[in-house]
């Protein structure tokens, strides 16, 4: 019997599954009350055109009140925030940005979980945050990053909707890196 040719690396690691076949990850279970749609880029002679929110998508009901971007430096990081009554819609616009999301909702059966995407120009995603959930956002590459804000509730400037601790406080489980 021939032996097997050893081609390995002793300390090699084998991957885990990260991705499905419709490339969703495989290890994503959605905090409760989040919602993700992907979209693609439509490619024209003069570059592309993205779709960033339609009302027929039919991820929520609620209205647009106000619509913002966020500009990110290389490394920038805006961690962590989080509103009451306001619905977020993130969709980045510029470069890559990671966008992570915390559930500290006790009555939340997706309580404690930690969702985590990345997405720009190479993968757009509008991705909904409902009110409670601590979010922030990294630029983690050398370049400008940009995301849109698509919220319901326009910022009030005399009673703000925005509760903020630190982007290293030990009550979120999550380390940006």
């Amino acid at each position: 019997m021939l032996q097997a040719e050893k081609w390995s690396i002793d300390s090699a690691i084998k991957d885990a599954k990260s991705i499905t076949a419709q490339w969703n990850p495989s290890n994503l279970d959605l905090i409760d009350g989040v919602k993700v749609k992907e979209v693609k880029n439509v490619i024209k002679n003069n570059g592309f055109l993205t779709e960033i929110y339609r009302q027929d998508w039919e991820l929520d009901n609620l209205t647009v009140d106000q619509i913002f971007q966020v500009s990110l430096l290389p490394g920038g990081i805006s961690a962590w925030h989080a509103h009451e009554v306001t619905t977020d819609r993130i969709f980045v616009n510029t470069g890559l940005i990671k966008v992570v999301l915390y559930d500290a909702r006790p009555e939340s059966p997706t309580y404690g979980q930690i969702n985590e995407f990345r997405c720009g120009a190479f993968r757009p995603m509008l991705i909904i945050v409902p009110p409670r959930i601590w979010h922030g956002v990294q630029n983690f590459t050398n370049e400008h990053a940009a995301l849109l804000n698509i919220v319901d509730r326009a910022y009030q400037y005399d009673d703000p909707d925005h509760w903020r601790i630190p982007v290293n406080s030990p009550e979120i489980p999550y380390t940006f890196s």
